[in-house]
């Protein structure tokens, strides 16, 4: 087996698939990029067993075969070269030579058919959404999605498709998104929970990507197609809670406040909370509003107010502020709307403004009780 490869366009593709590979493997093969060469066309995949991602580039070459190298030691090695053309040949006693204009270098490979096949997927449905929709959807949720072991299908992302929109929504039981799109649908309703890990790879290849991408799914596992890459991943086992019942329909008090000017406030307010609770207070009352944390085991306090259109009650409520802080850090609007209705339910977040059509962001926020 031999063929000849761009460095940088390699390394490019490698680090893309080093994200699957665990740092402590139950299977010593899994810490190598399997290579599968077919005449003009490299595949090369990594895996976690729960997780296989595969990517194809063109190369020069007239044989085939199939071995596994070892990932730590490709990557740090191809960091090193300027961009070249590499040799790659495969030597009897089981080592790969690679040539470039600077030297050679011998690395041990493994027979490529030690390596864990991918997971084919039986009768599987199929959705077609842009990649830059996907990547968004992604990025607006997995914040909130969970880490709890006990509760794994709180710990992925729920993908529910319809035939009249696409929802994402992502809970740890104390914070809650929803993101849904009305201009991309499915062909046929169906609901599943991907995990974290296949999408913080998806959202790192497809962040400013304008390729499709195709999802195709059963009740078990999920397969992501696009560009030159392909993931194949199992899904979480499990029934969604009902997110919606969560909720609260009726909100009163509705306030209306700038992002950043509200999220640089809660930063700095919240450097004197408590760090156990991390609660700051908001106090609504016509046009201002009034946020404030003290920490009294150390005597630290602190007070803000700041000007904000305000229809209710007057209401004081209490959040944990890095739940709230992070919500506002991943909207993109100037403005925010805050609706709620008694200091013990639920705070809702939806942007006002910088939302493309058919898109619809609804943050739930649960309240932290007061000390009066």
């Amino acid at each position: 087996m031999k063929f000849i490869v761009s460095s940088s366009q390699l390394l490019k593709q490698l680090q893309i698939l080093g994200g699957v590979i665990n740092n402590s493997n139950t299977l010593p093969i899994l810490d190598n990029f399997l290579f599968e060469l077919s005449q003009n066309e490299l595949k090369i995949s990594a895996s976690d067993l729960e997780t296989t991602m595969s990517t194809t580039i063109d190369v020069e070459s007239d044989t085939e075969g199939s071995v596994a190298i070892s990932a730590r030691l490709l990557l740090d090695t191809l960091k090193t070269f300027p961009n070249q053309p590499l040799t790659f040949k495969t030597e009897e006693n089981n080592t790969i030579e690679i040539s470039s204009s600077q030297g050679k270098y011998d690395m041990a490979f493994f027979d490529g058919s030690e390596f864990p096949k991918a997971v084919s997927i039986e009768s599987p449905s199929s959705t077609v959404l842009p990649g830059t929709i996907l990547a968004t959807a992604i990025s607006k949720t997995i914040f909130a999605a969970g880490n709890d072991d006990l509760r794994p299908v709180m710990s992925g992302v729920f993908f529910q498709f319809a035939t009249d929109s696409l929802t994402f929504v992502a809970t740890d039981a104390h914070k809650l998104v929803k993101y849904s799109r009305t201009d991309v649908v499915a062909n046929e309703a169906a609901e599943f929970i991907m995990p974290k890990k296949p999408l913080n790879l998806l959202k790192g290849i497809l962040g400013g990507s304008d390729s499709d991408v195709t999802i195709e799914y059963n009740d078990a596992n999920a397969k992501f197609t696009f560009d030159n890459v392909v993931l194949v991943c199992r899904l979480i086992d499990g029934k969604y809670p009902n997110y919606e019942a969560v909720i609260p329909k009726e909100n009163p008090n509705k306030l209306t406040v700038d992002r950043g000017t509200f999220l640089n406030s809660v930063k700095r307010v919240s450097i004197f909370s408590s760090k156990t609770t991390h609660q700051i207070r908001l106090k609504m009352a016509g046009t201002e509003l009034n946020i404030s944390a003290e920490d009294i085991d150390y005597s630290n306090k602190a007070e803000e107010r700041l000007v904000c259109e305000y229809l209710g009650d007057d209401l004081q409520i209490g959040f944990n502020s890095r739940f709230l802080s992070e919500m506002l850090s991943n909207l993109t609007s100037n403005e925010i709307l805050i609706e709620m209705s008694l200091p013990n339910r639920a705070g809702i977040l939806t942007p006002i403004d910088g939302v493309e059509d058919g898109e619809f962001i609804t943050m739930l926020v649960m309240p932290v009780m007061l000390n009066s």
